[in-house]
């Protein structure tokens, strides 16, 4: 497995790119997994559903499949967030794992998201793992910069410079 990841300020539109860039790399055969760091209290389960009510009750995991998917939910009750390391570590292998958030993680080569609306400053100058930018905006810089909308350039940035997935 190989990974590659997308660093950016909240509203900077690591998800849209995101969901533009998967399609373009899943026609050209890859199979593409994906772990988002989400800096927020969030839940895929809904109160009322038979999987919530068994976390409640206090299961660590609750696996719950059908024909067409199964969803692992595991609670942590107050032990620490596991690393990206150990989260890759639990994906099924792939041939690529895109990483959205762990701005700060290093080793993972990543792309920053900039858009100058969000009037935040850029990343790139502190974190050596940023290896491009792609922006709505000019910014200085030797890092090779695209354009939000550039899909292809990226996705052939993003395929020749994954690095190896870190593993646990």
């Amino acid at each position: 497995m190989r990974i590659f990841g997308f660093a950016g300020w909240s509203g900077s539109g690591k998800t849209t790119l995101l969901e533009k860039l998967i399609p373009v790399l899943t026609a050209r055969g890859l199979v593409v997994s994906l772990v988002k760091h989400a800096h927020h209290d969030f839940d895929v389960d809904q109160p009322g559903k038979d999987s919530y009510r068994h976390r409640a009750a206090g299961c660590s995991e609750v696996l719950v499949t059908s024909a067409r998917r199964y969803a692992l939910m595991h609670e942590l009750r107050g032990a620490p967030e596991p690393t990206l390391r150990a989260l890759v570590a639990r994906l099924s292998p792939c041939d690529l794992v895109l990483v959205e958030g762990f701005k700060r993680e290093p080793g993972v080569p990543k792309l920053e998201i900039h858009r100058e609306a969000n009037g935040k400053p850029t990343l790139f100058d502190g974190d050596p793992s940023i290896i491009a930018v792609a922006t709505d905006t000019r910014v200085a810089t030797a890092l090779p910069v695209f354009a939000l909308d550039a899909i292809a350039p990226i996705a052939d940035f993003v395929v020749a410079h994954a690095g190896e997935a870190l593993v646990a």
